[in-house]
């Protein structure tokens, strides 16, 4: 990997279920490999629902329990200057990925992509909206998100490239 920060942003839509939970998994990683000083994660919603909100507590819950700490986080929207500040923007799901590429300006639109294309055990490309359901559901998104977490930080430190295949 370069020597130059690396950013990335994971999306979702309120920004307090799947996108934190992805960025506190993602930044679990990246500590535990020495590279906090190399590679920055956040996290934001498409969506104005949640600003300002802890991350769901069945969320937390379910990240506590495998060692992620959610608890400081705050939601926010994505705004314009993020399509900058970002060299990675992550979407969940197709309807993010829609949304962000319609949101980007054209130099930007090739920071977009979703989550699940550096997973390696994942079946697709889309990672499930558990706010509606019950605790299996936060448990199967950290699944997804654990899979293409580690699938993003061999990425960037150059050992695997991301798949298109869903």
């Amino acid at each position: 990997m370069t020597e130059r920060m690396r950013s990335v942003l994971f999306v979702c839509t309120g920004n307090i279920c799947r996108s934190p939970t992805a960025e506190g998994v993602f930044r679990k990683l990246v500590a535990d490999a020495g590279l906090a000083h190399a590679i920055r994660a956040d996290s934001a919603g498409t969506h104005a629902y949640h600003v300002g909100e802890a991350p769901d507590s069945r969320a937390q819950a379910i990240a506590r329990a495998r060692g992620y700490d959610l608890s400081g986080m705050k939601a926010r929207r994505i705004g314009s200057e993020d399509f900058s500040a970002f060299d990675l923007i992550l979407a969940m799901d197709r309807d993010h990925h829609e949304i962000l590429t319609r949101l980007a300006p054209l130099p930007a639109r090739h920071k977009i992509g979703m989550m699940l294309s550096y997973a390696r055990r994942a079946q697709s490309l889309e990672v499930p909206d558990p706010y509606y359901g019950g605790p299996e559901g936060f448990a199967q998104v950290l699944d997804l998100i654990e899979d293409a977490a580690e699938g993003l930080l061999a990425s960037l430190r150059g050992e695997q490239a991301p798949s298109d295949s869903d």
